[in-house]
């Protein structure tokens, strides 16, 4: 782990600024509601959100018919995949790597609000490859996965803004990209209360030594980051916050290794900070799937800390 003597403001503002050049953190959120259409469990609105004043970004909100308001919320990060069609709606139709039923059900019959919005290059997004927009935006000086934080953060703040949302009680969440999304999140974001990371919290240094760099997307590399930060320095961000990863043995983007460098690391973290029961790491002998068990488990966690 990357041991400094600054506060977790000042390796915020750091991991913040090697995101390449972004659109000013403090712009207003708008949006346009689309449609409101009532389901089984929940009701979902549809959204286009000006997030980043570049491009629309379409957005999904869940909610039970009868949730009590305001009511607590999660973002939910879609995952990648290979799948640059799916986007949000992983939300509300799932994935072959996700438990049943879809989040959105899940959650909405617990009482809370769900929000997805369509990555950079995903769902109603897509249009190019994700090689070419990387290699486009480096030349500009800018990050892909510094675009995508970007929006998510900027997610927040729409959520922020909802009189309907527990601004208390916001979760984070999701699996592979999603999950990656969701401790970056959390580590950035101090509102963000509880992160849940399934499947991809992944040892940087691990992934270099044992030659699995190319397991991951060109999205998720970004310029000088090993020179200040390991992943288990990010995650420090979060404590003490609750954060319970969970993880596949065989998982082929998360080697044994580095789960274990990230646990130990991050066990000596909460405890430093008196909240040992804050940080959970799961591990199960699976590959990069979500299982019944994980999803048990998830979801007490989440009724526990949120």
């Amino acid at each position: 782990m990357v041991w400094t003597q600054e506060s977790q403001e000042e390796r915020r503002v750091k991991l913040y600024g090697l995101l390449g050049e972004l659109p000013p953190r403090d712009r207003p959120v708008t949006g346009k509601r689309l449609s409101e259409v009532e389901h089984d469990t929940y009701t979902l609105e549809t959204w286009v959100l000006d997030l980043n004043g570049i491009e629309p970004v379409p957005a999904y909100f869940t909610r039970h018919h009868k949730a009590t308001r305001p009511f607590p919320v999660v973002l939910f990060n879609h995952s990648h995949g290979g799948d640059w069609v799916l986007g949000k709606d992983e939300l509300i139709l799932g994935r072959e790597y996700l438990a049943d039923p879809p989040y959105g059900d899940e959650l909405a019959k617990r009482g809370f609000g769900a929000l997805a919005i369509d990555a950079w290059n995903f769902g109603e997004r897509r249009g190019k490859k994700e090689s070419e927009l990387f290699k486009e935006l480096l030349w500009q000086g800018q990050v892909l996965w510094g675009l995508m934080v970007y929006d998510s953060l900027k997610a927040v703040d729409y959520l922020m803004g909802r009189s309907d949302v527990d601004s208390a009680r916001l979760a984070t969440l999701g699996i592979s990209m999603g999950s990656t999304m969701a401790w970056w999140v959390a580590a950035l974001d101090p509102r963000v209360k509880v992160c849940i990371d399934i499947c991809c919290l992944t040892d940087f240094h691990t992934l270099i030594k044992t030659r699995s760099l190319d397991a991951h997307g060109l999205y998720y590399y970004v310029p000088s980051l090993l020179k200040y930060f390991d992943t288990a320095s990010i995650n420090a961000l979060i404590a003490p916050r609750p954060h319970l990863g969970l993880a596949g043995n065989h998982d082929k983007l998360t080697p044994s290794e580095g789960l274990e460098r990230i646990d130990t690391a991050l066990r000596k973290v909460y405890t430093n900070m008196g909240a040992e029961d804050a940080w959970r790491l799961l591990r199960y002998n699976t590959g990069h799937f979500e299982t019944k068990a994980m999803r048990i488990e998830i979801l007490r966690f989440l009724e526990k800390w949120l």
